[in-house]
């Protein structure tokens, strides 16, 4: 009889421990709520390009006069109508008007972020900041309606506060179909991470007759 044979020619392979506590994604860091800041770049643009032809054509007023030319008729006119004009004038008061509306606008795009298209997302660092488009929100959505049996199309309108979906349904129950598409609607919001999760509105019809 032959002995068995042993261990010889084997190799044991370590085994690999599981961590027994996973760390957890940290908190939602100072500001991770607040929405991304625009960079205002075409307000910023023709405001600058307004007062650089502004201040040059002054200025090289101002240069041609120093010179010993005549100074610009645009400007003699100018200065003439300003000096003679009232206050309670019509053109007066619409000036004033279209310059107080514009620097009013200006305000409100310095003080306000803009972008209001980009949702927050919760932070798992606190150097890092993410954003989700709300055409990219939409699309998840409605990829996972398209999912549920029973739907045949699916129309998302995705907002910052509210996600409104509007299915149509062409088998099978409507209370079943808008139970399903509840269900996996609000898991797939809750999957996206964003910190204000929309709001969802369904509605859930038959597909109208042709004819």
């Amino acid at each position: 009889m032959s002995e068995p044979r042993g261990s010889e020619g084997t190799t044991t392979l370590p085994e690999l421990e599981k961590p027994t506590d996973a760390p957890a994604p940290e908190a939602p860091g100072p500001g991770g709520g607040r929405r991304f800041w625009s960079a205002r770049r075409v307000p910023a643009a023709v405001v600058a390009a307004l007062l650089f032809v502004v201040a040059g054509a002054f200025l090289y007023d101002v240069v041609a006069v120093r010179a010993g030319r005549s100074a610009l008729t645009w400007r003699r006119e100018l200065a003439g109508q300003l000096a003679e004009r009232p206050l309670d004038d019509t053109w007066v008061l619409v000036g004033a008007g279209v310059t107080a509306a514009l620097g009013l606008w200006l305000v409100v795009l310095a003080v306000t972020p803009g972008l209001r298209d980009v949702l927050p997302m919760r932070r798992t660092h606190p150097d890092v900041r993410a954003g989700l488009h709300r055409g990219a929100v939409a699309l998840v959505l409605r990829d996972r309606a398209m999912e549920v049996a029973g739907v045949q199309s699916v129309k998302v309108r995705a907002g910052r506060r509210r996600a409104d979906v509007r299915a149509l349904a062409h088998f099978r129950d409507l209370d079943d179909v808008r139970a399903d598409l509840d269900g996996v609607l609000h898991e797939a919001v809750e999957g996206l991470g964003l910190v204000r999760p929309p709001a969802l509105t369904l509605r859930v019809r038959r597909p109208g007759r042709k004819g």
